[in-house]
């Protein structure tokens, strides 16, 4: 049968409208437990435990990818296959873990089996359900719950919105924790030391801001002409302007300033920078993450970032045409 495109698109959004209502009535049904089961993940990181995640079939993905996230967050977690776990896997529990075991209908025979062996272990059990009745729920000591009123699957059977609230909610879960843990980018920078990530992550302003002579300087007391002079030397477009005896910045002379000081005479050039410059402004420190460089060009439509040391001297300077060149952007 040929797709038909109305009909298509109709279901389409009607599978995304159930699964936004999954979202939206689990975002809703948070409370103590939700609360008591990120205490208890405190507890056990704080004493060096670990978190395992476990589930059969579709569930066993989103429990794997939950792991993921925790990790990346810097709280131990693994993935413990339920099958294997009943065939020596359970070596990798230790007392004072905590397992998560993840089963939409609380009845999975695999994961229910799991629960008194995970306790002998000395493990505490959380249940991860959308059943608050089920077996699984009834013999964990945490429940974690999600709530979904039926699948996007027509047939009833594909888990689609299910798997959608579990992985949102665990998702909530990491970040309730990354926040309290004060977690920062250079925190988060360690554990993506790979790829685009870790390269922005980890990416500083001395890293990529101009030097030397691509860098211009000029004291305050000269020229318009002396500073645009300089400006084309370093093939920049803008300049900037320090106190002639400390060395502390003072001001920026750019393009755009050039430009409006030709419209005030034609002796313009021989007037003193200062008429001209910018005083106060915007700079970044040279030990300044990159991507904080990436917020402040947003922020305030620059084209050009005046790079300061820690005595507000000029070291370096951040062109805005440099950073899609260097993918921050």
């Amino acid at each position: 049968m040929a797709l038909n495109s109305k009909t298509a698109l109709a279901r389409a959004r009607a599978c995304i409208r159930i699964e936004t209502n999954a979202l939206a009535d689990t975002a809703k049904g948070l409370g103590v437990e939700f609360v008591a089961t990120a205490r208890a993940i405190e507890t056990v990181s704080a004493a060096g435990g670990k978190l395992i995640f476990s589930g059969v079939g579709k569930s066993a993905h989103i429990a794997q990818k939950i792991a993921a996230t925790f990790n990346s967050t810097g709280v131990a977690s693994c993935f413990l296959d339920a099958t294997q776990a009943l065939h020596g896997d359970l070596g990798l529990c230790s007392d004072g873990d905590l397992a998560f075991l993840l089963s939409n209908s609380g009845q999975s025979d695999e994961i229910l089996r799991l629960v008194p062996m995970l306790k002998r272990f000395g493990l505490k059990v959380v249940a991860f359900t959308g059943h608050a009745g089920s077996d699984l729920a009834r013999n964990a000591d945490y429940r974690l719950l999600y709530r979904v009123r039926r699948e996007a699957c027509p047939l009833e059977l594909a888990p689609t919105a299910s798997t959608t609230a579990a992985l949102a909610l665990g998702d909530a879960l990491a970040m309730v924790l990354l926040e309290a843990r004060g977690l920062t980018r250079d925190d988060f920078a360690k554990y993506h030391p790979a790829g685009n990530l870790g390269r922005v992550l980890l990416l500083r302003v001395r890293d990529i801001m101009r030097t030397a002579e691509r860098l211009p300087v000029a004291p305050d007391t000269v020229s318009t002409q002396e500073a645009i002079l300089a400006m084309t030397k370093a093939k920049s477009g803008s300049i900037a302007l320090v106190a002639k005896k400390s060395g502390k910045l003072t001001g920026i002379l750019t393009d755009g300033d050039f430009r409006r000081s030709a419209l005030t005479g034609p002796d313009f050039l021989q007037k003193p920078v200062t008429t001209f410059m910018t005083r106060a402004p915007k700079t970044i420190r040279d030990d300044a993450l990159g991507v904080d460089a990436l917020r402040l060009f947003e922020a305030h439509k620059i084209d050009d970032l005046i790079v300061i040391d820690a005595r507000g001297k000029p070291v370096g300077l951040i062109d805005g045409q440099d950073l899609p060149k260097l993918r921050i952007v």
